[in-house]
Protein backbone atom coordinates (compact mmCIF):
# COMPACT_ATOMS: atom_id res chain seq x y z
CA UNK A 1 0.00 0.00 0.00
CA UNK A 2 0.99 3.43 -1.14
CA UNK A 3 2.28 5.65 2.03
CA UNK A 4 -0.24 9.14 1.94
CA UNK A 5 2.58 12.04 1.37
CA UNK A 6 2.79 14.12 4.49
CA UNK A 7 1.30 16.92 4.40
CA UNK A 8 3.28 19.73 6.87
CA UNK A 9 0.62 22.40 8.30
CA UNK A 10 2.55 25.33 9.02
CA UNK A 11 3.16 26.00 13.27
CA UNK A 12 0.74 27.92 14.93
CA UNK A 13 3.26 30.57 16.19
CA UNK A 14 5.97 32.33 14.70
CA UNK A 15 9.48 32.88 15.66
CA UNK A 16 8.15 36.14 17.69
CA UNK A 17 5.53 33.69 19.62
CA UNK A 18 2.64 35.59 17.95
CA UNK A 19 0.00 33.06 16.97
CA UNK A 20 -0.95 33.52 13.19
CA UNK A 21 -4.72 33.91 12.17
CA UNK A 22 -6.30 30.38 11.98
CA UNK A 23 -7.61 29.33 8.41
CA UNK A 24 -10.01 27.73 7.40
CA UNK A 25 -8.27 24.09 7.05
CA UNK A 26 -6.64 24.79 10.49
CA UNK A 27 -10.28 25.07 12.11
CA UNK A 28 -11.81 21.86 10.32
CA UNK A 29 -8.76 19.92 11.35
CA UNK A 30 -10.13 21.10 15.08
CA UNK A 31 -11.46 18.32 17.54
CA UNK A 32 -13.85 18.63 20.63
CA UNK A 33 -11.55 18.80 23.83
CA UNK A 34 -13.73 15.35 24.95
CA UNK A 35 -11.63 13.66 22.25
CA UNK A 36 -8.68 14.71 23.01
CA UNK A 37 -8.14 15.51 26.17
CA UNK A 38 -7.67 12.33 28.65
CA UNK A 39 -10.33 11.54 31.17
CA UNK A 40 -9.14 12.85 34.39
CA UNK A 41 -8.23 16.70 32.90
CA UNK A 42 -12.20 16.62 31.57
CA UNK A 43 -13.06 15.57 35.31
CA UNK A 44 -11.06 18.33 36.59
CA UNK A 45 -12.81 20.83 34.23
CA UNK A 46 -15.37 23.05 35.56
CA UNK A 47 -19.09 22.06 33.88
CA UNK A 48 -20.44 25.12 32.40
CA UNK A 49 -23.20 25.37 29.13
CA UNK A 50 -21.27 27.06 26.07
CA UNK A 51 -20.87 30.85 26.88
CA UNK A 52 -21.36 30.18 30.77
CA UNK A 53 -19.52 32.38 33.00
CA UNK A 54 -17.75 31.35 36.20
CA UNK A 55 -18.37 33.10 39.54
CA UNK A 56 -16.69 35.78 40.10
CA UNK A 57 -13.81 35.87 42.67
CA UNK A 58 -14.75 39.58 44.58
CA UNK A 59 -18.14 40.85 43.03
CA UNK A 60 -16.39 44.15 42.14
CA UNK A 61 -20.21 45.49 41.23
CA UNK A 62 -23.93 45.52 42.90
CA UNK A 63 -26.98 44.68 41.23
CA UNK A 64 -29.65 47.34 41.36
CA UNK A 65 -32.64 48.51 40.02
CA UNK A 66 -32.55 52.05 38.76
CA UNK A 67 -35.43 53.49 36.76
CA UNK A 68 -34.22 56.60 33.99
CA UNK A 69 -35.54 58.94 31.74
CA UNK A 70 -36.50 57.46 28.48
CA UNK A 71 -34.37 59.95 26.84
CA UNK A 72 -31.10 58.78 28.82
CA UNK A 73 -31.68 55.25 27.83
CA UNK A 74 -32.13 55.72 24.17
CA UNK A 75 -28.99 58.04 24.22
CA UNK A 76 -27.08 55.35 25.52
CA UNK A 77 -27.81 52.62 23.64
CA UNK A 78 -27.86 54.48 20.48
CA UNK A 79 -24.24 54.27 21.12
CA UNK A 80 -23.85 50.61 20.81
CA UNK A 81 -22.81 48.13 23.18
CA UNK A 82 -21.64 48.55 26.51
CA UNK A 83 -24.16 50.93 27.31
CA UNK A 84 -24.77 49.89 30.64
CA UNK A 85 -21.10 50.43 31.36
CA UNK A 86 -20.70 53.76 29.81
CA UNK A 87 -23.46 55.36 32.07
CA UNK A 88 -21.54 53.49 35.34
CA UNK A 89 -18.36 54.63 34.11
CA UNK A 90 -20.31 58.00 33.65
CA UNK A 91 -21.27 58.14 37.04
CA UNK A 92 -18.19 57.50 38.60
CA UNK A 93 -16.96 60.73 37.16
CA UNK A 94 -19.76 62.35 38.28
CA UNK A 95 -18.84 60.83 41.91
CA UNK A 96 -15.08 61.51 41.58
CA UNK A 97 -14.53 57.72 42.42
CA UNK A 98 -12.76 54.66 40.86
Amino acid sequence: MPKKPETRRPPLTGADGEVRQLTKADIARMRPARDVLPAELLAALPKRRPGQRGSQKTPTKKQITLRLDARVIDHYRAQGEGWQSRINDDLKKLTNSR
